[in-house]
């Protein structure tokens, strides 16, 4: 009989913090576009003597991540030092949380695509700091220290995910819940979010997990499935072969689809941790939780649940609008301006998105401003233009500066409303369609909305879209009759 085999992954995910500061010291923690190596001081440099300060927004920040994420906050925790060396690090250790973290025991829930829901742990949260950053050329290596000491936060999860589909949709659940709080951009991309999966096979119906494997270098939520599922192959075909799956860390290589041994459990570094001794034990109090808890941001169900009511909506569209905080933030300002929020909601779940899809970017980075969107919207309402030409509108303002309202005037884009006009055009339509006219006569109730739109087709046809549809249908209806 054919063994049958089971995956266990469990995922680790640090989180950097968007605090105005570093972890320990004054620095500033935004510096992305200024010069390597000014961002720092002695502290974050690990200078003899410098002793390291706890930013009190780190701790507000984490709590509201804990809070998120439904875990348990301790009311007392510790740091530790992580030893190791390695050219980014300039004390040649990492303050972290490994005996006592200050939060544990959480969970997050999410559904799969087959519409089944799946709840996975969290073992627990701890607040750590950043490494330097390593640049390798083709002769030197050099070293960035302005990300030195900026906060992190790493989330453990139980080992409670069975496939590379679960493990997609637990980082995408959680992207969405922690950026909803505001703390970090929990971008891959930015380098604000990094995983490393844990993976093992065992036996199907066993309660004993295989051999873990660590595996790193994961730059996308994509690269963690599919490094996964290929981890999953290569460790079943091993144990199936009699081959031994040894205790490793691997790294995930992008262009070739596999992994690779990084270090051996026999190679693996020996951290020698041991309790932080220029840090106090950190002391969180039931006012303090309490304190956060009334400035924690809408969540994403509330949010939901407020376009439903709110706007009116279907909930199929509040879903997916409220998935990402920054694509509700632009329904509501569309809204706003438009004052049509279902209008509002069918231009971004149709129009925009393709867009979106099409060049590959998030809605942070469309081209149309959500009140350039509104006033197109309210262009069509107040029936200066019809739907189709605002089809042509929205396409040429992606990439014109001027504005809606100009466009329409100056490139002759505003509706015909002058019945003669309109007259006119649908008397040569129905000359020209007099089979259509005798088929619309003959039909039966169910068929004639069908001929009906083939002659208004023609008559916007002619108009080049510019005819009012509903003056365009009263007028042929009439004729018809």
């Amino acid at each position: 009989m054919q063994r049958q085999w089971e995956s266990v992954i469990g995922l680790e995910v640090h989180l950097q913090l968007k605090t105005k500061t570093k972890v320990w010291c004054g620095c500033d923690a935004d510096y992305d576009n200024d010069l390597p190596n000014t961002h720092t001081c002695p502290i974050c440099l690990g200078h003899p003597g410098a002793l390291p300060k706890l930013n009190k927004k780190v701790v507000e920040y984490a709590i509201k991540g804990a809070l998120a994420l439904n875990c348990q906050i301790n009311k007392e925790s510790s740091f530790d030092r992580k030893n190791y060396f390695y050219p980014d690090t300039p004390k040649n250790y990492q303050i972290t949380q490994f005996d006592k973290s200050y939060a544990e025991k959480g969970f997050l829930e999410f559904k799969l695509k087959n519409g089944k829901g799946k709840k996975v742990g969290i073992t627990k949260m701890q607040i750590e700091e950043d490494a330097g950053k390593s640049i390798h050329t083709a002769h030197e290596s050099l070293i960035n220290f302005n990300r030195a000491s900026i906060p992190l936060i790493e989330i453990i999860s139980d080992p409670d995910m069975r496939s590379s589909e679960e493990a997609y949709e637990y980082l995408n659940t959680l992207k969405s819940i922690v950026k909803y709080t505001g703390i970090s951009d929990v971008s891959m991309e930015l380098g604000s979010l990094r995983c490393d999966a844990n993976i093992s096979v065992m036996e199907k119906g066993s309660t004993k997990f295989g051999t873990r494997v660590e595996v790193k270098n994961l730059n996308s939520f994509k690269a963690v499935a599919r490094a996964i599922d290929y981890e999953i192959g290569r460790q079943i075909s091993a144990l199936e072969n009699n081959e031994e799956v040894y205790q490793e860390t691997r790294l995930w290589n992008e262009e070739l689809q596999i992994t690779n041994v990084m270090r051996s459990k026999e190679e693996a570094m020996d951290y020698r941790y041991f309790p932080e001794p220029d840090l106090l034990k950190l002391v969180i109090t039931d006012g303090e939780i309490e304190t956060i808890k009334i400035t924690m941001p809408e969540t994403k169900v509330h949010r939901t649940e407020r376009f439903l009511n709110d706007y009116g909506i279907p909930e199929y569209d509040a879903g997916i609008l409220c998935e990402d905080i920054e694509l509700s933030n632009y329904f509501e300002e569309v809204s706003k301006y438009s004052s049509n929020p279902k209008a509002g909601a069918n231009w971004i779940l149709g129009d925009v998105f393709r867009i979106l899809k099409e060049k590959d970017i998030s809605i942070e980075k469309f081209p149309m401003s959500p009140e350039t969107l509104g006033k197109i919207i309210k262009l069509i309402d107040n029936g200066t233009i019809s739907s189709k030409i605002a089809k042509d509108l929205f396409e040429k303002k992606l990439v014109d500066d001027r504005e809606p309202e100009v466009i329409v005037r100056e490139d002759g884009m505003i509706q015909v409303t002058d019945r003669g006009a309109i007259e006119d055009i649908i008397n040569e339509v129905l000359k020209n369609n007099i089979k259509m006219v005798e088929d619309y006569k003959a039909a039966d109730d169910g068929r004639k909305p069908r001929v009906l739109k083939g002659l208004i087709g023609q008559v916007m046809k002619i108009s080049k879209g510019k005819a009012n549809p509903n003056l365009v249908t009263e007028i042929i209806e009439e004729k018809l009759k």
